[in-house]
């Protein structure tokens, strides 16, 4: 039995979302479960989909909380 486990920063995938919807949740859960089916041949119903979201600095990167981090590259990429 498959178990994928995502987690993702709590950020909407739109300008102004806070969260990700139901609909983009569901959507995700059937894409895994299609490509889980289509590459490795596990039945739809053997699928489980563990979905987490969090806030974004639960996450860190490159040494700094992954908000620091984002704003870090983004003030390197306009120097450039």
């Amino acid at each position: 039995m498959p178990i994928v486990n995502i987690l993702v920063t709590r950020e909407g995938t739109r300008a102004g979302a806070e969260r990700t919807t139901r609909e983009q949740k569901a959507a995700v859960y059937k894409g895994i479960a299609d490509l889980l089916f289509n590459v490795m041949g596990k039945p739809h119903e053997d699928t489980t989909v563990i979905f987490q979201e969090h806030e974004i600095d639960d996450f860190g990167q490159g040494g700094l909380p992954l908000s620091d981090y984002r704003n870090h590259r983004e003030r390197n990429c306009q120097d450039t």
